[in-house]
């Protein structure tokens, strides 16, 4: 293994941090991933059920496919094959369960992909960037964060947990609003996550496209439930 892959330069985790960092403009804190639902219908109300939901999302369901869809396109994007970059992003981009995930994807994504062209040019997201509008396909924030870290030479052992991390935590404090819980749970939830995290990395790492699929229902009936909910705090 080359000391690339074992030791990114400094830079590289700033951005990295950067990039997954609350503080970047994505939107990401209006977004619950049906969590909302999930407290109201009383499905998730401690620490413990949050945990139990979170990682049943990561490990079956959606999360567990945006892992596969950032390795996917990190790998298109080391091998310099545009062509699968593109039929990935548009495959992520149409493999969505409900309308409201289909939002929280494009808008966060959307985002992203402008923050980044704006502050770290790069032409391949300039070209995905046109290949997706001549074709009016929105983009996925697994696939723009999957290949802007391959460009960067930041090695998906590094970037793809710290991505599912950075999910996680954006839902987990949605959890601290909704249920209500205190600042110390939340951390304590992150914590308890670590485990699967790692794992779905390490899963998604030896997966292909043809291992994608969702079993986490519930995750997917609370995210149509919210669509009609009558009280909402977020967007998903």
């Amino acid at each position: 293994m080359s000391n690339t892959q074992c030791s990114p330069r400094p830079l590289l985790l700033l951005r990295l941090q950067s990039w997954l960092s609350p503080a970047f403009p994505t939107g990401s804190y209006s977004y619950s991933h049906g969590l909302e639902w999930a407290v109201e219908a009383g499905h998730v109300n401690n620490s413990e059920s949050l945990v139990d939901w979170l990682e049943a999302d990561l490990c079956y369901g959606s999360g567990r496919n945006e892992a596969i869809f950032f390795k996917e396109a990190w790998r298109c994007t080391r091998d310099d094959d545009r062509a699968r970059l593109f039929e990935i992003a548009e495959l992520a981009a149409a493999f969505r369960g409900t309308s409201e995930f289909a939002l929280e994807s494009s808008q966060q994504a959307s985002a992203c992909h402008s923050m980044l062209r704006r502050v770290w040019p790069d032409r391949l997201l300039d070209a995905l960037s046109q290949w997706l509008s001549e074709r009016h396909v929105p983009p996925a924030l697994s696939v723009v964060l999957g290949a802007r870290s391959a460009r960067e030479g930041i090695p998906v052992g590094l970037a793809l947990p710290a991505y599912l991390q950075s999910y996680l935590a954006n839902l987990v404090t949605a959890g601290v609003r909704l249920i209500p819980l205190g600042q110390t749970d939340g951390q304590l939830a992150i914590a308890a996550l670590e485990g699967a995290v790692l794992a779905t990395s390490a899963q998604a790492r030896n997966a292909t496209i043809g291992d994608l699929g969702s079993s986490a229902f519930m995750v997917d009936l609370a995210s149509m439930a919210h669509e009609t909910q009558y009280t909402r705090l977020f967007r998903s």
